[in-house]
Parts: structure tokens; sequence; C-alpha cells
């Protein structure tokens, strides 16, 4: 990317940088996710360990406010890096509503659906990550989402069966 005397930002034109490799294309492989990698760990220098210790936190902070709830299987009851896996197998099997029902109804709660259906081994999984950057306000609020649309699973299914609601097509 480049400043132009004006102000405004473009992108380099073929040529501009000689010695470069120009842009990356697919035949090069994961090339731009190792550079982005790196980019990551450079920036964060030495705090990076503290960036990790706190996606760690994060992630069982969260694992262990679902698994209190009760509302969805945590399959795994071990410590976990920085994601986790919740499930809705009973969930399912007592009001019908599917894991890709919840993730839909999040979506109308103002949240991104996390990975659903991964890893395949466990019955309507859900595989949470959440970031480094989470605060625990943040946390909160995703485990009452996931709370309130365990409640309406048993309450008024429908609801949940038909979302989402209020996002746009």
């Amino acid at each position: 990317v480049r400043r132009e005397a004006d102000g405004r930002f473009r992108l380099e034109r073929p040529g501009e940088r000689p010695t470069s490799i120009g842009r990356m294309r697919s035949f090069v492989g994961n090339t731009g996710v190792l550079v982005r990698a790196y980019a990551y760990i450079r920036a964060h220098g030495p705090e990076l360990a503290t960036v990790s210790e706190d996606a760690v936190l994060a992630a069982n902070y969260l694992k262990h406010r679902l698994a209190a709830a009760g509302d969805y299987d945590i399959p795994f009851e071990r410590a976990c890096k920085h994601e986790f896996i919740a499930a809705s197998a009973t969930l399912k099997r007592t009001t019908g509503i599917r894991t890709l029902d919840v993730a839909k109804r999040l979506l109308d709660l103002g949240f991104h659906a996390p990975t659903i259906y991964f890893p395949l081994t466990v019955e309507e999984a859900m595989l949470i990550e959440p970031t480094e950057t989470e605060s625990v306000e943040a946390l909160d609020a995703f485990a009452e989402a996931l709370g309130t649309i365990a409640r309406e699973a048993r309450e008024t299914p429908e609801v949940v069966h038909e979302a989402p609601h209020t996002t746009p097509v």
C-alpha cells in the first residue's frame, strides 16, 4: 500500500518495486499466511506470551461459564488452550434444535457464529475460539446469548429454528 502526496492510499503498481516478487498468487501456497503470522509475532514482541495467556484465559473462562450453566454439553472436561468444544447434542435430543439453528440465532443476537460441526467426532459440535482481545463483558454477553438461545429452544423452539430474523440476506 502506498500513500499519495495528497494523503490518499493506493496499491502499488507492477514495476514500482523492481526487487519485489510481486503480488502473491495461489501458486505460492501458504506464504501469505506465514507472512501475516510473522507480522503478528513481530507486532506483539515481548508481549506475545501475555497475548497467548489472555487467549487461553478467555477460552477457559467461557468454557467454565457454559459448563456451569448446563445448557450445552462440554465433551472434554480438561483445561483447554485457546479454543474449546461445546455441543448442543442434548439440546437437539430434548428440543429438536440443532447447532445450525443455534449458530443462526446467534447472528440475531449480534454475534458471529463459531465454527460448527467440527470436530466431526463430536455430535452437534461448536468450536468456540474467543480471542485475546475479548473483554470479560463480551465473554459474558456471548455466554448469556447462548443461554438465551437454550431457553428459547425449550420455550419457543420455532423462534430459534426459523432464525435468523434480523440479518440481511
